[in-house]
């Protein structure tokens, strides 16, 4: 423990409290938002003496809101393992209905045609055939009531059924060793995650939803259920899967959300 802490609080103690102090602030607030805090906030002398830059431009408070993302990234990264568990809970205890949530209107969702679907791998993997969901299907499933959590604020209970993440990866021959594992979907959503969030017990390729074929509403053909992330890490409608070396970012990181978004 003691290492870690060091390995975490390279820089001075005090530093490291203010870039703490600046990401607990800045994590609740969006891209605009954040943006304005840091040209109104950071160019008063405060926190612009610390950072040694200007940011009263643009490219400046991108460059501020990088380092923050960076320091919550690692962080988070560091806190997080396989032992470490969302809770579950009592399928008494599902939110009825479950909300619908997306960059689009629910009537906008992907209309999918499981017949002709066909999901593929790329990358670092020795098993790049394309998989049917008849295939996917036949596969041994597990089922979990988890929570989900909204970067906007609010949470909601599901049952999610589908296979582990870690052993469909396995099956087909992931570098377990690499990097990232990003995913390209049929709504233009991507995002990408670490391996070892990849290969967490509770990473779940979900083809199911409170024991029904996954609703389209909900992802359909299949998502990716991720309950130690916050819900914007869970992508739906899958198209690609690719494990990879190279960091891809994602939909909403790329326009200044959180990378890691452990929940």
């Amino acid at each position: 423990m003691k290492n870690t802490i060091k390995k975490i609080f390279s820089t001075s103690d005090s530093e490291a409290i203010v870039q703490e102090a600046k990401k607990q602030i800045i994590r609740e607030l969006d891209v605009p938002s954040r943006r304005l805090f840091l040209q109104r906030g950071l160019t008063l002398g405060g926190i612009a003496m610390l950072t040694g830059c200007d940011i009263s431009d643009n490219a400046s408070v991108e460059t501020a809101l990088g380092k923050i993302s960076g320091f919550n990234d690692r962080v988070q990264g560091w806190l997080f393992g396989s032992t470490r568990l969302a809770p579950v809970y009592a399928e008494s205890m599902i939110t009825r209905p479950f909300p619908f949530n997306a960059f689009y209107a629910e009537d906008d969702a992907p209309d999918v045609d499981g017949l002709a679907y066909r999901l593929k791998i790329a990358g670092l993997a020795l098993d790049k055939r394309e998989w049917s969901l008849l295939a996917l299907y036949k596969m041994a499933q597990v089922s979990q009531v988890t929570r989900h959590i909204c970067v906007e604020g609010w949470s909601a209970i599901g049952k999610w059924g589908g296979v582990p993440f870690g052993d469909f990866l396995r099956l087909i021959g992931a570098d377990l060793t690499a990097e990232y594992v990003s995913f390209k979907c049929a709504d233009e959503y991507y995002t990408s995650i670490d391996m070892a969030t990849a290969l967490h017990p509770q990473t779940l390729l979900a083809l199911t939803y409170d024991g029904q074929i996954l609703p389209r509403k909900y992802g359909f053909p299949m998502k990716l259920r991720i309950p130690t992330k916050l819900g914007y890490k869970n992508p739906k409608h899958i198209e690609v899967i690719e494990i990879t070396n190279k960091f891809s970012g994602g939909y909403w990181e790329d326009q200044g959300y959180n990378w890691f978004g452990g929940s």
